[in-house]
């Protein structure tokens, strides 16, 4: 009882800090203090006006932490970086107020912009922008910052990754229930340290480097929330932009955003991309602990809505991106998360299913599950009328109308589409009420190029028409992917 009704005193205490500091920095009290809305933290933020100016007002418990953002904010000032100024402090009351920024960060930017999948032009120019400042953070650590403020530690070393690993182990695997051997899983931990500890850390690495502490004002980045930056490798803020979990960023663009940053920044891109993918993982690990932590351990129920968006991320990376050090027990940590469906339940997140069609030919064997999931269906059409069997129809193919005139016009080739549409529709309406995300379905002929493209077009047409689910259509015998 005496923890809750403290908790409950913290706001009032803060609030009057605030003002009391406001009105001996600037001549007279404010008139108004409104709280703002809470992120993960214990600090409490206010916006204090009086007149036309307004300011915002900081209460950190931390005093350790207030003042590492303190002197990061005046080095990074004096830098010309665009972080807001420091207009006065009280170490003792835990209190500070800083230049007010607005209210629009880049995340609800994107979200009143974004009407598809793709980023509109204005979205991504400014992400482009964001990164063309990032490397000028990063180059700090080689202009005077001063690491002895950076808290809790001045690295991101090998303490400060086992602790983000452990957070991952115990509020998230065990809290979502996901079973490992916890030897073997320490063991991984380990080797995986161990790699990313190769990566050059001569960075100053922001920490939390995501679209929530990006505002937007008159068009132009400015940033915050970088107290618990430290010395660090570059790739880590990067993968913390690009996987932000709710921005929920198409591969295509996370592709062509790391491309600008490599351009900007100057890095080498396979020295870059060597240890990449593996500070992608960490990330996602870090926030999924948070998520468990704040989700499952806390109740805040609303933490767990962006687990869906992070399942989805890991099942992207198990099927792009392999590391050079093996981890067999955290890669079936990953696929377990993956394959569940109960962590793709959280919140009223729709990831969208993608149902991917190849046509092939049986000679050249099946085609490669690059997915990684082993499921899905290989239909074969070889019992159909062949018409490559037909001098008029040998040098075309089913994507042409004298095909496909011909095979309409076959009752066999009806009956089978009707049974085709009848067992994969139980699948992609199962997979979309299940949150699942990616679906394969080949068809197979003798050359590939008749029949099995003929099947392949029908299903898709059909999914696009009747769920308007995304379809990849692609055939393996022709020349390049379907469009």
């Amino acid at each position: 009882m005496p923890l809750k009704n403290t908790e409950k005193e913290k706001p009032v205490e803060s609030d009057t800090a605030l003002r009391e500091l406001y009105r001996k920095t600037f001549g007279a009290a404010p008139e108004t203090c409104e709280p703002l809305k809470a992120d993960g933290s214990a600090r409490r933020l206010f916006r204090l006006k009086a007149g036309s100016r307004s300011v915002i007002g900081a209460f950190g418990p931390d005093k350790l932490e207030n003042r590492a953002f303190l002197e990061f904010s005046r080095h990074f000032r004096a830098q010309k970086l665009p972080v807001p100024e420091i207009y006065a402090a009280d170490p003792a009351q835990g209190v500070y107020l800083e230049e007010d920024l607005g209210s629009t960060t880049l995340f609800e930017y994107l979200t009143a912009e974004r009407h598809e999948v793709d980023l509109p032009e204005p979205v991504l120019a400014a992400y482009k922008k964001v990164l063309e400042i990032l490397p000028r953070f990063q180059a700090q650590v080689s202009r005077g910052l001063d690491l002895s403020f950076c808290y809790p530690r001045a690295g991101f070393d090998r303490q400060s990754i086992m602790w983000d690993l452990n957070y991952f182990k115990y509020y998230f695997l065990k809290l979502a229930k996901i079973p490992f051997n916890e030897q073997k899983l320490e063991d991984d931990f380990l080797r995986f340290t161990d790699f990313l500890l190769e990566a050059p850390a001569e960075y100053f690495l922001y920490r939390d480097f995501q679209s929530r502490n990006i505002m937007l004002r008159g068009g132009e980045p400015w940033f915050i929330d970088y107290q618990g930056g430290r010395r660090g490798a570059a790739q880590y803020d990067l993968a913390s932009l690009l996987y932000d979990a709710k921005a929920d960023l198409s591969p295509e663009t996370r592709s062509a955003l790391r491309e600008h940053y490599l351009a900007a920044s100057g890095q080498k891109p396979a020295e870059f991309m060597r240890h990449y993918h593996a500070f992608v993982y960490i990330r996602i690990m870090q926030a999924m602990g948070a998520y468990g932590l704040r989700g499952f351990y806390e109740g805040k129920s609303h933490f767990l809505n962006s687990v869906p968006y992070a399942v989805r991320n890991i099942e992207w990376l198990l099927r792009n991106a392999e590391l050079e050090v093996k981890l067999p027990e955290l890669t079936q940590c990953f696929k377990r998360i993956a394959a569940s469906s109960y962590l793709r339940q959280f919140g009223k997140t729709k990831l969208g299913l993608t149902v991917r069609i190849t046509s092939f030919s049986f000679k050249n064997g099946l085609p490669l599950d690059d997915k990684g999931h082993g499921g899905g269906f290989v239909f074969d059409c070889r019992a159909l009328p062949n018409p490559g069997r037909y001098e008029q129809y040998a040098q075309l193919t089913g994507k042409d109308k004298p095909v496909m005139d011909f095979l309409r016009a076959e009752a066999e080739v009806a009956k089978y589409l009707e049974n085709v549409f009848a067992i994969t529709d139980m699948s992609v309406e199962n997979y979309l009420s299940r949150n699942f995300t990616s679906l394969m379905v080949n068809f197979g002929c003798t050359g590939g190029r008749h029949r099995s493209v003929y099947c392949a077009e029908a299903l898709a047409e059909r999914v696009k028409r009747k769920y308007g689910a995304r379809v990849e259509l692609a055939h393996r015998e022709l020349a390049g992917p379907a469009k």
